[in-house]
């Protein structure tokens, strides 16, 4: 768990090395964000505009659709995972900048700075070092952001109904208006606060499936509010670009190839 005030903005911090599990994994939307800092071979991210190579690492912030990384055969790299609202006090951009469009770490922080924490990073001795090395920088940079209690909070909102809240709602019990709202959800998120919670519902739905079983798709729609069967396969879909019947598919075929693998469980097999 990260020390305050960066538990405030992270979920956790992780430490990655080894051959990835396939060479190319999708990740679906989800309310989070990340920063690699990358200490081995490059790796590759696929959007919907393109394939970029990514050195140095990358931030990515809030995403609405899937991204398809393309790994080396063995990777390193230390990272972060932000909450939604958690990379703000450290860009020096707002986050609807960088919607969908991953960048490197350098675009970021500039290259000295990135070169010497990578520096820093490989000469650890070893991932306890280098996670407190990192947590350090964090610290270190992070900066006062006009707004992010109104969003913190309204997120936290969001987060707590599995993203089925009024939005209109919010804006009221805020005391601010709902423009002023996505203003600020734009700027600190990269994305309005009716996306966010699109995002929560599905992904709470998502993760309360048990691929090992039976799954009443009909229900599970039902349960989690949405208008129809139909309308939860379209989300389905919009989401990570498969039916869900094939979800389950591509979920059973991780588990029965890699059991109890650490990444089971929102990245999918791409190839």
């Amino acid at each position: 768990m990260p020390r305050p005030p960066l538990d405030g903005l992270i979920d956790d911090l992780y430490y990655l090395a080894g051959a990835p599990p396939y060479a190319r994994l999708t990740l679906p939307p989800a309310p989070s964000a990340l920063l690699i800092v990358n200490l081995g071979a490059p790796f590759r991210i696929r959007t919907g505009t393109g394939t970029a190579e990514y050195a140095d690492g990358c931030v990515i912030t809030m995403p609405t659709r899937a991204y398809e990384f393309s790994y080396p055969p063995r990777t390193r790299s230390v990272g972060v995972h932000f909450k939604p609202w958690g990379p703000a006090p450290f860009l020096p951009m707002p986050a609807a900048e960088l919607c969908d469009r991953p960048v490197t770490v350098e675009q970021v922080w500039g290259r000295p700075a990135v070169a010497e924490l990578r520096d820093r990073l490989a000469t650890a001795a070893g991932p306890h070092e280098m996670l407190t090395l990192l947590e350090d920088e964090l610290v270190r940079r992070l900066s006062e952001t006009t707004g992010l209690g109104l969003v913190r909070h309204t997120s936290s909102v969001i987060a707590a109904t599995g993203g089925a809240v009024t939005i209109g709602d919010l804006g009221v019990a805020a005391g601010v208006s709902s423009t002023h709202l996505a203003q600020r959800f734009k700027q600190l998120i990269g994305i309005t606060p009716k996306r966010l919670a699109r995002t929560y519902r599905f992904t709470t739905t998502v993760f309360a499936i048990d691929p090992t079983g039976p799954v009443d798709w009909g229900e599970l729609a039902s349960r989690a509010g949405y208008f129809d069967q139909a309308h939860f396969g379209h989300e389905f879909r919009a989401f990570t670009g498969l039916t869900p019947t094939r979800y389950l598919e591509v979920r059973r075929r991780f588990q029965r190839e890699h059991p109890g693998h650490t990444l089971d469980g929102w990245p999918l097999p791409a190839d």
